[in-house]
C-alpha cells in the first residue's frame, strides 16, 4: 500500500485548476446506458472512482473510446445485460457506491437491475431506501439475495406517478429520474434534490429527447419517451475541489489563484469559508485567495458561537466539512461543525488531536474546534486516510504542520482526487509517494 510523506510549514503559491465533478460524473456516465447512440463526454475526472465505473460499462459491453484524457465517447448498442448476475459484477460494483447509479437506466431500458451491497467510504449507513421505494412506484418488484447481499430488481412495464421523496437524496433522485425518462405516462418527484450536478443530469437527458421539466427546483415532472439518443456533455468543476483549495490556501498561509472555478454554481460555499474570516476576491471565473497570517472566525449578531451544518441543496454540502474543521484549526475563534448526515464521519477529528488540534467531539455528529490563532504549530505524525474528504483533509492538515507527516492508505484520496500529488508539487508542496 502507497502512502503519502508530507513535508509541512511551507508556503505555497501559484494557480491550480479544478478537475471535473466527481459526482456529477458517476450520474451522467451511467446515464449513458439509456441511448444506443452516441454520447461523447469531457471533462471527466481521471480518478479511481470515475475509472472503476468507466471499467465496469466496459465490462458490460458498452464501447469506450478515449479521445483524450478528460474526453470518453460512449456506445451502449450492444449491453451484455446478463453481466449483472455473474459473481464478477458483484465483486467490482461492491468496490464503489456509484455503481448504484447503473440501476435506473437498466431499468428503463432493459426491464432489470442489480444492486449490490454498496462499497465506498467508511462514514456510516448509506441506506438505498430512497432508489428502492422510488423504483417501486414506477412498477418495478425487487427481491433482495441474502447470500450475495444485493438486491435484484424487475420491471417489465415502468409506469409514470406521483413520489414524494422521504429525503432529498442526490443519488437517489437521479436513479430515479433515469428510470422515469423512459417510463410510460407522467412521473412528478416531489422533494426532489436539486444540486448543480443533478441539474446538469437533467439538461443532459433533455438533449437526448427526454422530457424533465422543474429542473433546478425540488419539483420535477418527467414525460416519458419511446427512446433516447447521443448528446455531447461537458461536466462542471468539482464545487469540493474548489473548497478544499480555499481551505488549504488559508492554512498554509499562501497566495493561490483557483481557476476556472465555476463560480455561479458554487452557491454558499464561499459564504461558509468567508465566515472562517477568509479573504478571497472573483475575478471572472477565478477565485484569488491571498496569503493571511490570519483569519477571525465570525460570530453571529448576538455574539454567539458561529455554527457550520450541512444541508441538502443550496445549503453547504456535507463533503466539505471535514475541510471546514481543519481549516478552522488555525484561526481566531470557535466553530460548532454539524455533520448531519453520516454519524462516523466525523471520527478522524482523532488524528487531528494527535497533531496538537483543539477540537472537542460532542458526539458522532457534533465537534468544537478552537482555534490555535498561528500560536501553536500542528505537528507531523503517522495517520491512515479514512475516506475522501477525511484524507484530503489530513493531508492539507500535514503541510500546514511542523515537520513530516505520513498519510497512509491514499487510495481513499485517489478516489476522489486527481493527480492530487503533481499538481499540489507545483504550488510548490513538499509532498511525495512512499512504499
Amino acid at each position: 500500500m502507497a502512502s503519502f510523506e508530507v513535508t509541512g510549514g511551507k508556503k505555497l503559491s501559484g494557480e491550480i485548476i479544478p478537475q471535473g465533478a466527481k459526482n456529477e460524473a458517476l450520474q451522467i456516465i451511467s446515464a449513458v446506458l439509456l441511448t444506443a447512440e452516441k454520447v461523447t463526454i469531457k471533462n471527466i475526472p481521471d480518478i479511481l472512482d470515475v475509472n472503476l465505473l468507466i471499467d465496469l460499462l466496459g465490462l458490460l459491453n458498452v464501447k469506450t473510446e478515449r479521445i483524450s484524457g478528460d474526453v470518453c465517447i460512449f456506445q451502449a448498442d450492444d449491453v451484455n445485460v446478463e453481466y449483472f448476475a455473474t459473481k464478477d459484477f458483484r465483486e467490482k460494483s461492491s468496490r464503489m457506491r456509484g455503481a448504484v447509479m447503473i440501476a435506473g437506466p437498466m431499468l428503463a431500458r432493459f426491464g432489470k437491475a442489480y444492486i449490490p451491497k454498496p462499497g465506498g467510504d467508511k462514514i456510516g449507513r448509506r441506506r438505498l431506501d430512497t432508489h428502492i421505494i422510488g423504483f417501486e412506484k414506477l412498477g418495478a418488484r425487487f427481491e433482495y439475495d441474502d447470500a450475495y447481499h444485493e438486491f435484484v430488481l424487475k420491471a417489465p412495464e415502468l409506469t409514470g406517478t406521483y413520489m414524494l421523496l422521504d429525503e432529498p437524496s442526490v443519488t437517489g433522485t437521479a436513479n430515479i429520474i433515469m428510470a422515469a425518462v423512459m417510463a410510460n405516462g407522467k412521473t412528478t418527484i416531489y422533494n426532489a434534490a436539486c444540486e448543480p450536478y443533478l441539474q446538469q443530469l437533467c439538461k443532459m437527458l433533455n438533449r437526448m429527447g427526454a422530457k424533465i421539466n422543474g429542473v433546478g427546483s425540488n419539483l420535477l415532472e418527467i414525460e416519458g419517451v419511446d427512446e433516447l439518443h447521443g448528446t455531447e456533455h461537458s461536466m462542471l468543476p468539482d464545487m469540493i475541489e474548489v473548497g478544499s483549495f480555499i481551505g488549504l490556501a488559508a492554512m498554509t498561509k499562501s497566495e493561490i489563484t483557483i481557476k476556472n472555478a465555476g463560480i455561479e454554481h458554487l452557491g454558499v460555499i464561499p459564504d461558509k469559508f468567508r465566515q472562517l474570516g477568509i479573504q478571497m476576491d472573483f475575478r471572472g471565473d477565478d477565485i484569488y485567495i491571498p496569503a493571511q497570517e490570519l483569519y477571525e472566525v465570525q460570530r453571529y449578531l448576538d455574539g454567539s458561537t458561529l455554527t457550520i451544518s450541512d444541508h441538502p441543496w443550496p445549503g453547504f454540502t456535507p463533503d466539505l466539512l471535514s475541510i471546514i474543521i481543519v481549516t478552522a484549526i488555525h484561526a481566531k475563534g470557535s466553530v460548532l461543525v454539524h455533520q448531519k448526515m453520516f454519524e462516523s464521519r466525523l471520527f478522524f477529528v482523532d488524528k487531528l488531536i494527535d497533531m496538537g488540534a483543539q477540537i472537542i467531539l460532542c458526539d458522532p455528529h457534533r465537534a468544537v474546534i478552537v482555534g490555535n490563532e498561528r500560536k501553536r504549530n500542528l505537528r507531523g505524525v503517522v495517520m491512515s486516510s479514512p475516506d475522501i474528504r477525511a484524507g484530503v483533509s489530513l493531508l492539507f492538515a500535514a503541510l500546514s504542520a511542523e515537520g513530516k507527516s505520513t498519510i497512509q492508505n491514499i487510495e481513499q484520496i485517489h478516489r476522489g482526487y486527481q493527480n492530487i500529488e503533481q499538481r499540489l508539487q507545483n504550488l510548490g508542496a513538499a509532498i511525495r509517494t512512499i512504499s
